[in-house]
């Protein structure tokens, strides 16, 4: 039998990067699907492309109301929920702290931390009361970043939101580590997702030789690859991973080893 076979999992920002992945893994493994991202087309064109049931619902994860549905519909399509994979956010412009615009400050923290928050709100009660009803365990899995067990020159409020992300996961561990729920995060360094692609392509250098600079400080000198990031992500909400809460996995090429 697949690991994930007859589970229901919730992921943010389904159709680029990490969720994307997580998504394909997660369908092939048996995992039906609460899939979520901002627009709703290219949702529904992923969806369809999936081995497995999936329910959609676009819109902004810093709306607590999206949270909210996202739980409803897994209860309502699904019966309930197994797996959360909190991966939904944004990067910052790569600028000093002064010059990162106060609107686009307030708005990293509400994707960033807020949107994991309200994430956190809405899927931890539900899987408390599975719990209590039947012994049935939930596991989370917010995806943070290096950059929030770290500091991070240039990127200083992207930094502050992942950290907050970090202090949430370990908090609701400890709070629901005796309910059947498990809460970790995955902190990857970076990866090639298309928004880093995306944020290499801006610097005049080339994508290569600023992907170069960019991981001059990491051990393994490359960027990671998605699918790297993607087995920690599963390693993390695996079934049968039941004594692993309120940690960090850094999957940074090593760059928290030095």
């Amino acid at each position: 039998m697949a690991r994930f076979s007859g589970l229901t999992a919730i992921i943010t920002g389904a159709t680029g990067g990490f969720g994307r992945r997580t998504a394909e893994r997660l369908a092939e493994e048996g995992a039906r699907l609460v899939l979520s991202d901002v627009r709703e087309e290219p949702l529904k064109e992923f969806a369809a492309t999936l081995p497995t049931e999936t329910a959609i619902r676009a819109g902004d994860i810093s709306d607590e109301a999206l949270s909210e549905a996202l739980v409803d519909l897994a209860v309502e399509r699904f019966g309930g929920l197994d797996i959360a994979i909190n991966n939904a956010g944004v990067a910052q412009s790569f600028v000093k702290l002064p010059l990162v615009p106060s609107d686009e400050a307030r708005r990293i923290l509400e994707i960033d931390l807020l949107g994991v928050f309200f994430a956190l709100k809405h899927q931890l009660p539900v899987m408390e009361k599975q719990n209590r009803a039947s012994g049935r365990l939930g596991a989370i899995v917010n995806i943070a970043s290096v950059a929030g067990v770290a500091g991070a020159p240039r990127l200083a409020v992207y930094s502050a939101a992942k950290h907050g992300v970090v202090g949430l996961t370990r908090s609701a561990a400890a709070e629901y580590a005796t309910k059947g729920i498990r809460v970790n995060a995955v902190c990857p360094s970076f990866a090639r997702t298309a928004m880093a692609l995306d944020f290499l392509k801006m610097s005049p250098a080339g994508i290569e030789e600023s992907a170069a600079n960019l991981t001059r400080g990491v051990p393994m000198k490359r960027l990671a690859e998605v699918d790297e990031v993607v087995e920690v992500i599963l390693f993390a909400c695996d079934p049968k991973n039941t004594f692993m809460t309120g940690q960090t996995f850094g999957v940074d090429g090593g760059i928290t080893a030095i």
